[in-house]
């Protein structure tokens, strides 16, 4: 008993713990014992005798105290500037998305939230990157545009929750570097673009895969992307050889009929592409490179035209030449130089424009070699066929969508889109006739605003059908290609009229520019009809990098 009073005693002794008294409380012996030891105060309770605190000021002002909020309520780890809202981010198809995002700096680019799902251990760094350098090597190698592979990259990356990478893209070579912090090692891998081939339904294929990885209803993981890319490689061709063999003299026939062939002419023309067609898949098995096929192939269309000009027949031989040269122009490899150059992707854009002028180059030494035999032969072509072209509005409207309908053949679209394709590819014939034909104006502004409703129409529909713009693009400004200008240039060099032909070179030239910056600035005024969120903020952020004066 005596123990225990002892204790009893002892813990009466102890001094009271800082919790249970303020800084505040006054010291035993000097005042009143507070009421309530099992209850303790707070450390900022305002002793007795200060006068009270101000009232509390009205809500909203920017004294007053931070409200509480539960986790479902509660503001986000990373609030970005006006103008780009996160969760809108996924109002719009995921190519202006990216594409916004990619336009922005590093530092104010929104935290991703991943859409795809990945074990605890977070994101296989290697395999992301390489999945996605996989798919940028699809798109790149069936002529998407820089920036639309760096976008479609960055899709992919982000998707799987690597949000701080930076895709790079040149002309032949793809790269990709992810560092996950600012003081993490940063891991980079590269992959080199060794074959090249025009294939839209496969590229329409990578753009759903792309489309699905990058949308939060549908879950990709790794394994299924791997397994429908393979897919998407090994499919075959949808349309036959034969086919494609066909569908070049078609095109070539429908051209000659556009610069006023008749039924001979149409003959002629489809026949002489044909067999060009043949000799360059010849020497494409031969592993000859592209410039010698280009230069097989416009030998025969020449051949034939030199020939019906060393006969009696009464037929337009410049109309020959020239439904061959439509079908071998290179319009594809030319918009994409263009718009790589206007996006500021400027190595890649002096790539591919020096791929133009190595297979221009090489359609030039094909057909001089025939035209220069033909007059030794005492062939006597008139120049000025070429540019007398007979105005014949029902006939060449149906030949431009029949040149339209069969180029979208060769470039292996989906059937879905070439009638879609067709159908601008006539209305851009139909607005060409009636500016340049009815109206007087010169071919090259003419050509450039169809050119232009050309890239507005084919962005609105690739937009509504959240896949990609060649397919409804490439195929529509076939019949825009200066076919009769490269003719009658390379026509007048043969005989030994240097400056005149080189000025109608320069003509062509001048066309093929308008119609690829027509069908670039079609696309961007397309996206004035189209709500892309932080637009308006990416443009403020990168008026920086604007250059007025040239420095």
């Amino acid at each position: 008993m005596a123990e225990a009073e002892g204790s009893g005693d002892a813990e009466d002794r102890k001094p009271q713990s800082d919790e249970a008294h303020s800084a505040f409380h006054p010291p035993p012996g000097t005042g009143p014992e507070p009421v309530g030891d099992d209850q303790p105060t707070s450390e900022f309770t305002v002793p007795e005798g200060l006068p009270l605190p101000p009232p509390e000021p009205p809500e909203g002002s920017a004294f007053a105290p931070p409200s509480t909020y539960s986790a479902e309520q509660s503001p986000p780890a990373y609030v970005h500037g006006p103008g780009l809202p996160l969760a809108r981010m996924t109002e719009s198809p995921w190519q202006d998305r990216m594409r916004t995002m990619l336009r922005m700096p590093v530092d104010v680019r929104p935290v991703p939230e991943p859409v795809q799902r990945h074990g605890e251990a977070g994101p296989a760094v290697g395999r992301v990157l390489d999945l996605t350098l996989r798919i940028g090597e699809l798109l790149l190698a069936g002529g998407e545009g820089a920036e639309d592979v760096e976008a479609a990259m960055f899709a992919v990356a982000r998707s799987y929750g690597l949000d701080r990478c930076e895709p790079t893209v040149t002309f032949t070579m793809l790269s990709i570097t992810h560092q996950p912090s600012l003081v993490g090692d940063p891991v980079s891998a590269s992959r080199t673009v060794r074959r090249r081939g025009t294939d839209y339904t496969r590229l329409a294929a990578v753009f759903r895969l792309v489309a699905d990885i990058s949308t939060p209803e549908a879950e990709v993981t790794l394994e299924e992307a791997y397994r429908r890319l393979a897919e998407i490689r090994r499919n075959r061709h949808p349309y036959p050889t034969w086919v494609l063999t066909a569908a070049t003299g078609l095109l070539a026939g429908a051209a000659s009929v556009l610069v006023g062939g008749g039924v001979i002419v149409f003959f002629a023309a489809a026949i002489g592409a044909m067999l060009g067609d043949r000799l360059a898949w010849l020497c494409a098995g031969r592993g000859l490179p592209e410039f010698y096929q280009f230069v097989v192939a416009a030998m025969p269309p020449a051949a034939l035209g030199v020939g019906l000009a060393l006969t009696d027949v009464d037929a337009l031989a410049s109309a020959v030449i020239t439904g061959g040269l439509f079908a071998l122009l290179p319009g594809r490899a030319l918009v994409a130089a263009v718009q790589d150059g206007l996006t500021g992707f400027y190595i890649t854009a002096s790539a591919r424009l020096l791929e133009v002028m190595y297979l221009f180059i090489g359609i030039i030494m094909g057909v001089l070699v025939v035209l220069y035999l033909g007059l030794q032969l005492g062939a006597a072509p008139r120049p000025e066929e070429a540019l007398q072209i007979t105005q014949r509005p029902l006939i060449q409207i149906a030949a431009s969508m029949v040149l339209v309908f069969t180029f979208a053949i060769l470039l292996q679209q989906e059937r879905s889109t070439v009638w879609i394709v067709t159908l601008n590819g006539g209305v851009a014939w139909v607005t060409f006739g009636a500016l340049h034909y009815a109206g007087g104006i010169p071919p090259v502004p003419s050509t450039a605003v169809a050119a232009g409703l050309v890239g507005l129409f084919g962005q609105l529909f690739s937009r509504y059908r959240f896949a990609s713009a060649l397919p409804f693009v490439t195929a529509a400004i076939g019949p825009l290609l200066p076919g009769s200008a490269t003719y009658y240039g390379l026509l007048l060099i043969a005989e030994d009229e240097l400056n005149r032909g080189l000025g109608s070179l320069t003509n062509a030239a001048a066309i093929a520019l308008a119609i690829a910056i027509g069908v670039n600035l079609g696309q961007e005024a397309s996206r004035l009809f189209m709500r892309i969120p932080g637009a308006a903020s990416a443009a403020r952020r990168r008026a920086a990098a604007k250059r007025t004066r040239g420095y």
